[in-house]
């Protein structure tokens, strides 16, 4: 019942199903059935005559993806999924066409996927159509489909180990993920089958031995040329990973975490106490309040405006997460073709307003967990191209092309020159 009531919160209001405190087995449903919704849509509109309501739908959909994707018996997904409409007061007619469905999903099996490839693309990976034609269209035949098929992959969790308090091994001994594979000297993959959530309980991570982060994050970081005693701003920082990445990597450095969200300020004040990180203060700061030409803002109306200057911005713009659908699989729903516009100007106003709060000589990150050039290298061009005194150092970062087992984030680094 309770995936149920999630699945229908994340339909009509379009929350995030990973922030509802939903136990293993109905987490792995609800977040199943997301991920494959398209696709279990076809598979409905193959058994009905007539399209039944959205919450019909979503109690034939739990039962097809526990039937198809899950180590549930056919019997026990048919009689759940009864059951569930049921409770859920449905209504008898609604219980019986459940049942009948189901019945008939067991007898045929699945239905054949449609023959246009991008249609086909499309419903067998649940991508909307739109998306995988803008893939096909820039990235070519073979690598939006590869794209299309990660979406349904269940992404790697991983750790990252405050070097300040241990190392990987021993952490990964204490934890008892022994073998498992680490990177960069500082990131634990947590093994198939080992529960997260008995991980997150032990006394290592009260006592702020490691945070949950994957290592994508420190190519991003990586990019700014760290150095001690440097003031560091993170602009876009919630839910602060890469802030307390950096205030791990250099204790020395001067950083402060901003946010333009006050509850997503106050979380990420709770893990700088829980790792213990002196170096790293707080504030909730609307970059596009800044004033470029002078990196003036005002903290509120009564207060007089402060000038910023940094040695060092990382600016992780908000984006269309299309590098963490598999992480974030909500996202691809919402996306149109316009929401990409927007984000984008949004993005290049971000970056234009905080290049000005950067010392000369000093770099900055863009950085976003879409690898789209409309949200990337587009932005990046038009800011450089508007902008002669900053100019790209380094080559760019497509994190997942690198290493499939990292997210697919971007980052292109900037330096203002003297």
């Amino acid at each position: 019942m309770d995936a149920y009531r999630v699945l229908l919160l994340w339909q009509k209001e379009g929350t995030f199903i990973k922030e509802s405190g939903l136990s293993p087995f109905s987490m792995e449903l609800a977040l199943g059935v997301c991920r494959r919704h398209l696709y279990l849509q076809y598979f409905v509109k193959s058994l009905v005559k007539k399209k039944p309501s959205m919450e019909v739908c979503t109690v034939l959909e739990m039962g097809l993806f526990q039937m198809f994707f899950m180590d549930v018996p056919d019997h026990a997904a048919v009689s759940t999924s009864v059951e569930l409409a049921k409770a859920a007061n449905l209504g008898e007619g609604s219980a019986r066409l459940v049942n009948a469905v189901l019945h008939a999903a067991r007898r045929s099996g699945t239905p054949a996927l449609p023959p246009q490839k991008v249609r086909r693309v499309s419903v067998e990976n649940s991508v909307p159509e739109w998306l995988v034609r803008r893939w096909f269209d820039i990235y070519g035949t073979d690598r939006a489909e590869q794209l299309a098929k990660s979406t349904l992959e269940r992404p790697s969790e991983w750790l990252r180990v405050n070097l300040q308090k241990g190392s990987a091994p021993v952490l990964a001994q204490k934890l008892g993920l022994t073998g498992a594979s680490i990177l960069y000297d500082r990131y634990i993959q947590v093994p198939e089958g080992v529960k997260l959530k008995s991980i997150l309980e032990s006394q290592a991570f009260a006592e702020g031995e490691f945070s949950l982060q994957n290592p994508a994050a420190y190519k991003v970081v990586e990019l700014l040329d760290l150095k001690p005693g440097l003031k560091v701003w993170d602009a876009c920082a919630a839910p602060g990973g890469k802030s307390a990445l950096m205030a791990e990597m250099e204790p020395t450095l001067d950083i402060l975490a901003s946010d333009v969200s006050e509850p997503r300020v106050e979380k990420m004040q709770d893990l700088v106490q829980r790792l213990g990180l002196a170096n790293v203060k707080t504030e909730c700061i609307d970059v596009l309040s800044i004033d470029p030409s002078t990196s003036r803002f005002q903290r509120s109306a009564q207060d007089d405006a402060v000038s910023f200057k940094f040695d060092r911005i990382l600016l992780d713009v908000p984006c269309s997460n299309m590098g963490v659908i598999s992480r974030r699989p909500e996202s691809v729903y919402r996306l149109t073709p316009e929401s990409i516009k927007e984000l984008a100007e949004l993005q290049f106003r971000l970056l234009e307003a905080a290049s000005g709060c950067l010392v000369p000589g000093g770099v900055m990150v863009y950085a976003t967990c879409s690898p789209d050039p409309e949200e990337t290298t587009k932005v990046v061009s038009r800011f450089v191209k508007e902008h002669p005194e900053f100019e790209k150092a380094a080559v760019p970062v497509f994190a997942a092309e690198e290493d499939s087992r990292l997210d697919g984030f971007f980052a292109q680094s900037l330096c203002r020159k003297v």
